[in-house]
């Protein structure tokens, strides 16, 4: 390697509420010369991250624009209501968003579930965070509705959540730019996807060499041509049976008649 080239090293992206520690472990064991660096993107920026080169791939959520991005679908979340855990919510194994109808339900300007109605009663404005809505509930502002990673993620004593049957899902999808798929972003797909070390994509194994053909053996003849038998010997046939193996010469006459 001269030195005008750079060592090989991967960049991996990743929104709140994914984590990839599965994944790297796996990476270091496979790839333990090609260092790993995780970074930590919000929802808005990850596509610029990725199509500016600031990581090679990167863990996001669906919608992708696939002018120029590539993405495979990994997973679907189970979407909760956060509430405080006096709340009459807390009370029940799972609400409908009919259930939240008399609750504020906040609406932060990086939700990811692309609501087309927010169910329940509007905040007077719009938290700028995720984490600033879970603030506010634990103020007992409001509810909010979240992929059950991000209620995880900024999980707090006081606070609870439920699973809400039939509120939009968040969709996680490992994406990347589509002109640069190159062998270490094909080796993290492997990885994702829970290929074997041996079966990974865009790692071809080589071709084995070809075994020498083994040369037919030729049949022994014991020194040359089958010999014919020499006159007069025996080919192994009974003398008496009228075959080709009767000793020349044997031809039997007539019986004489004797004297009157």
């Amino acid at each position: 390697m001269t030195g005008s080239e750079a060592s090989p090293s991967f960049k991996l992206a990743y929104v709140p509420g994914v984590t990839p520690a599965k994944w790297v472990r796996i990476w270091n064991e496979r790839l333990p010369d090609v260092p790993l660096t995780l970074v930590a993107v919000s929802v808005e920026e990850a596509f610029d991250v990725l199509r500016g080169g600031g990581a090679d791939a990167g863990f996001v959520r669906l919608p992708v624009d696939r002018t120029d991005l590539s993405a495979i679908p990994l997973y679907t979340e189970t979407t909760v209501v956060v509430v405080p855990k006096d709340h009459v919510v807390a009370a029940v194994d799972q609400v409908s968003t009919d259930d939240l109808a008399d609750d504020i339900v906040l609406h932060p300007l990086d939700d990811t579930l692309g609501w087309e109605r927010l169910p329940g009663q509007p905040a007077i404005e719009r938290p700028a965070t995720t984490e600033d809505a879970v603030d506010l509930v634990a103020a007992g502002i409001g509810v909010l509705v979240v992929p059950q990673s991000l209620a995880r993620l900024h999980h707090r004593k006081d606070l609870t959540y439920r699973p809400v049957t039939d509120a939009p899902e968040s969709r996680v999808a490992l994406s990347w730019p589509e002109e640069k798929t190159t062998d270490l972003v094909e080796d993290f797909i492997g990885i994702v996807r829970g290929r074997t070390v041996n079966s990974t994509r865009g790692r071809a194994p080589a071709p084995a060499p070809a075994e020498p053909k083994a040369k037919a053996k030729r049949p022994e003849t014991g020194g040359g041509a089958r010999r014919k038998p020499a006159a007069g010997k025996s080919t192994g046939r009974n003398p008496r049976s009228g075959g080709s193996g009767s000793a020349k010469g044997t031809k039997r006459g007539k019986p004489r008649r004797g004297r009157s």
